[in-house]
């Protein structure tokens, strides 16, 4: 399957597209993407750029949203390098997208110098943890904010 996924920084041309994106009712433990674009604002305040969101393609097509932190002074290893926020459009899953796009979160991780990625979710959420599994992200067996935190070695 040859998926043409690029991210995008979220702009004034993409933003109300991502605004208007949807996760499953079931999937309630993905925070709005309003709430993210938000959490950025404030982050980038304080330090500039340790928030990155972007909006997922998959060719010209909107399928989803993710943040990035990017924050190598932060004294929390776990804080310092992660996946913040990742969602596929309710539409837009079960097609191979998230896999596809978390291969090029990865990439983009490792252009620029990283050398593990974090991430936390609620642990009932299942099909977010299968595709995890599937790129190699691992339990650390740590828990926040009831959450359990996972690691990707590069």
């Amino acid at each position: 399957m040859d998926m043409k996924i690029k991210l995008e920084p979220i702009n004034d041309t993409n933003r109300e597209a991502v605004l208007a994106l949807t996760v499953r009712e079931d999937q309630l433990f993905v925070a709005p993407n309003d709430y993210s674009l938000s959490e950025a604002d404030e982050a980038n305040a304080n330090a500039p750029g340790t928030a990155r969101p972007f909006a997922i393609y998959a060719g010209e097509k909107l399928v989803g949203f993710c943040m990035l932190a990017l924050d190598p002074e932060d004294e929390n290893p776990v804080d310092r390098y992660c996946l913040w926020r990742f969602m596929i459009d309710k539409n837009e899953q079960g097609k191979g997208y998230g896999q596809a796009a978390l291969h090029e979160i990865i990439k983009y991780f490792k252009e620029n110098g990283v050398d593990r990625i974090y991430l936390s979710t609620a642990p009932e959420n299942e099909r977010g943890l299968h595709v995890y599994h599937k790129a190699g992200f691992r339990e650390t067996g740590e828990m926040e904010d009831e959450e359990a935190i996972l690691v990707l070695k590069l």
